[in-house]
């Protein structure tokens, strides 16, 4: 990856940034979770900046960035929706 494109023959991105565009919003996420689930959040701006640049560009390499609701959309569909609290 370290800033090549992967495009098929016909300059579409390959199934392989998609996974990763969809594992960095699972690192995201479960980041997100993690900080605001305990008693005393951290500085949670400060803990999402890394996972949250990482999600954008994991996004923007997979022709996703604008899409992140319909893409989170395919997540939940994966069974990794939100849960109850």
């Amino acid at each position: 990856m370290n800033g090549t494109r992967n495009l098929d023959v016909h300059g579409r991105h390959t199934k392989s940034h998609e996974l990763a565009a969809a594992q960095a919003c699972l690192r995201l996420l479960h980041t997100t979770r993690a900080a605001l689930s305990t008693a005393e959040p951290p500085a949670t701006a400060s803990v999402l900046a890394v996972p949250l640049a990482e999600a954008d560009e994991a996004l923007l390499r997979a022709g996703l960035a604008g899409n992140e609701a319909w893409l989170l959309n395919r997540i939940y569909d994966l069974g990794l929706g939100p849960q109850a609290p």
